[in-house]
Order: C-alpha cells, then structure tokens, then sequence
C-alpha cells in the first residue's frame, strides 16, 4: 500500500480518481437508496429516481444543457457508438439517401470503429487528416461536406495531445452541410467551459472517469431544438427516453452529478493548478534533458495533458519501463497493450521514430507542484539511465 501512496500518478488522461467529496456523495447513495430509479410505484424507487434525476441536472449543467437532453450510459465508449450508429440508422430507415460519415484520424478509437463499422450496412464512412498541429483544416472539412453527409464526429480535445478542435470555425460548415455534428467531449468536458449549444452540436459524449467520477457512468446529450432523433443500439425496457434500455445505477450516477458539480465550480482553479504543474514540469525536464520538447506545442490545448516527444536515440517505452515510481503512457489507454508508436502523432505526420520516442504524460487535481518537479527528475534520470549515463550529483533526484 505504501508503495502505491508514493507513486507519481500522470496519467491522469487515462483515467482519474474519485475525488473524495465525490466518493462520500457514492457511499451515501449506497446506505440510502436501494430502490429501483425506475419503479414509480413506492418510496424507495421515487427516492431512487429523484438522486438519478439530480444527477441529470448536474451534467446537463456543466455542459449548458436541458437535463431532458442528458442519456444516462455505461461511458464515453457507449455514448460514442450510439450516437454515431443510432444517428446514422436512424437517417437511413427514414429513407434518407446522406450516407458518408465523417470524423479525422486522431480521433478515440471507438469512434473510428464506430464509423468504420458503417461501412458494412452501406455508409460512406471518411477519415479526413489533421494538420502537423493536430487540427482539422477548415477546407479539408468543407471538401468533404460537398458530398451529402449525414454526421461528422470531431474529438472536442485529444486524449492524447490535449489539442483543441476549433469548433467556433468548423461548426458552422457542418450546419451548412444540414449533417449533424457529434462531439466525443470525454477529455474536455470538466476541463474548458463547454456550451452545447454555443458549439453548434446535435449529439455530445461525456465520461465520468475523465473527471473525478466512478468509472461505469458516461452520458450523451442528445439535442431536443430541432430534435435529434436515434435508433437504440440494444433493446430492452425502454428507459432512458427509449434510447439506453437498463437499469441505471443510482450510485455511480449521483457520484457523476457530483464530480460534474464540483468540476463545474472548481474548473478555473484546477485549469490554472494544471498549467502551472506543466510549465513546472517541462521546465524541469528541460534542464535535465537537453532536447526534450512537447508535440504539438503551440496547438490550442487542455492545460493539463502534453505529449512530450524524448531527445532522439530514446524509445519512450525504455524510458517509461525505467522510470520506476511514476505511472504515464505511451498514448490512449486502449491502444497503449500493443505497444507500438501512437496513430494519433502518426496521423499529424510524426515519423515512426519520432512517434515511439514520445509519451503522454496528465497531471491532475491532487498533484502537487513538488511532485511535478519530481516526476521530472524520475524520468529524466531513467532517459538518462538508458542512454547509459548519469545525472550529475548536483541535479540529481533526492
């Protein structure tokens, strides 16, 4: 246990944990309410109801949503895949003849399946490039649109680099197009002020996990003005508007309200907290190893997540397997098993090499400054190690 106190955690895009305010709101819905949110006919279910409907309200509110818009999920996974499926079967049984399906090369890949998996039910599916920055080029999005599309799904921030998508100029090419646009907001939501509607989205997904929540809890907003309208992805009772048949879990949703309420309030703060530990962070390393640099370093970007690209002749996983005592990654969670360079810097035109030289590395709430500092000396020695030398007695790590 101790060992595990003691572990510089920066990875933080993968995963982050439960703050505590937000473990007493799950504990408490644990002694509290056992009913079923969905049986009306009794106390204890109304009980049940009235924690997942206040939940509702709270995520609706951090993304500047009606709570009739929220669907309750297992995640951003789930969100994802019934957005962009239950959107694009929804067209189609109406009859109408918009088949292409467009998203970009960076995006998660449980969009990038989702869109490929249409391919065989007759869609056009298209995965546009992004530029070196990792940004969508306003034009190529507009080349795209010439063909009758029926939903473009853009990563609002990169779980690997952090880069902003600039939605202020892409939305509206997309109303233009009449397509519906989706946004996966799973690392953005809780970190950058987000407004729907502002954003110009019909369909937006959130993670619990990616803000201080329980894991096992996303959500989709689903636009009501003009309505957007899907096909369920499994079928069941019926809740959730018809759209996610299941029980909800009462618990883990009023543990997601409350890390959307405490994100909502505290979000300036940790925005600032988190650019600070960054610069402090680089700082550090850059003193320590010479030729060290960010990816993607002058893209618009969520304070708290950096891929940093490691001085040539290091391979990021070297150095990650050296660095004892500090958890990052190489990039996104799901893909990180295979162990090989990132598509995501592949696709903004890194080579190879330079690709399996980088890591992301996501500070978070509770990090402190001195561990920021610290995180830098650990891996800077373990680069260092590997390249078969040592840190000098004075800049060692104590």
């Amino acid at each position: 246990m101790g060992d595990q106190m003691e572990e510089l955690y920066f990875d933080h895009a993968a995963t982050t944990p439960c703050d505590p305010r937000v473990q007493a709101v799950m504990m408490a819905a644990l002694e509290q309410e056992n009913g079923n949110p969905h049986s009306a006919t009794h106390d204890s279910g109304r009980r049940a109801a009235a924690l997942v409907e206040a939940a509702r309200q709270q995520v609706a509110d951090l993304l500047a949503a009606d709570s009739r818009e929220i669907i309750f999920t297992s995640g951003a996974t789930e969100a994802n895949n019934l957005a962009i499926k239950g959107a694009a079967r929804h067209l189609a049984a109406q009859g109408s003849p918009r088949k292409r399906i467009i998203t970009v090369a960076t995006e998660h890949k449980c969009v990038l399946e989702s869109v490929r998996d249409l391919a065989a039910e007759g869609f056009d599916p298209v995965i546009l490039p992004v530029q070196p920055d990792g940004q969508l080029a306003p034009d190529v999005l507009a080349c795209a649109l010439e063909i009758p599309t029926a939903l473009v799904s853009l990563m609002a921030a990169n779980n690997e680099t952090g880069v902003l998508q600039d939605f202020t100029t892409l939305a509206p090419l997309v109303q233009k197009a009449g397509a519906l646009l989706h946004a996966d907001l799973a690392q953005a939501a809780g970190k950058i002020p987000i407004d729907v509607s502002a954003m110009g989205l019909a369909l937006a997904s959130v993670s619990s996990h990616k803000l201080y929540g329980p894991k096992g809890a996303g959500a989709l907003y689903v636009r009501r003005r003009p309505r957007v309208r899907l096909e369920p992805l499994f079928s069941g009772g019926g809740q959730e508007r018809g759209l996610r048949s299941g029980t909800l879990p009462g618990f883990l949703l009023a543990g997601f309200g409350e890390a959307c309420r405490i994100a909502r309030e505290e979000m300036a703060k940790d925005a600032t907290h988190l650019a600070t530990l960054r610069s402090l962070f680089m700082q550090r390393l850059t003193e320590r190893l010479p030729g060290v640099g960010i990816n993607a370093e002058n893209a618009p970007h969520l304070p708290g997540l950096f891929s940093v690209r490691l001085p040539a002749g290091l391979r990021a996983l070297d150095v990650l397997e050296a660095a004892t005592g500090i958890a990052a990654s190489l990039g996104s969670a799901c893909s990180s098993a295979e162990l090989a360079p990132s598509y995501v810097l592949e696709a903004m035109g890194l080579t190879r090499e330079e690709a399996g030289r980088s890591l992301r590395l996501s500070p978070g709430r509770f990090t402190s400054p001195a561990e920021a500092e610290r995180a830098a000396d650990v891996l800077a020695q373990a680069a260092l190690r590997v390249r078969g030398q040592r840190m000098p007695e004075e800049t060692a790590c104590v």
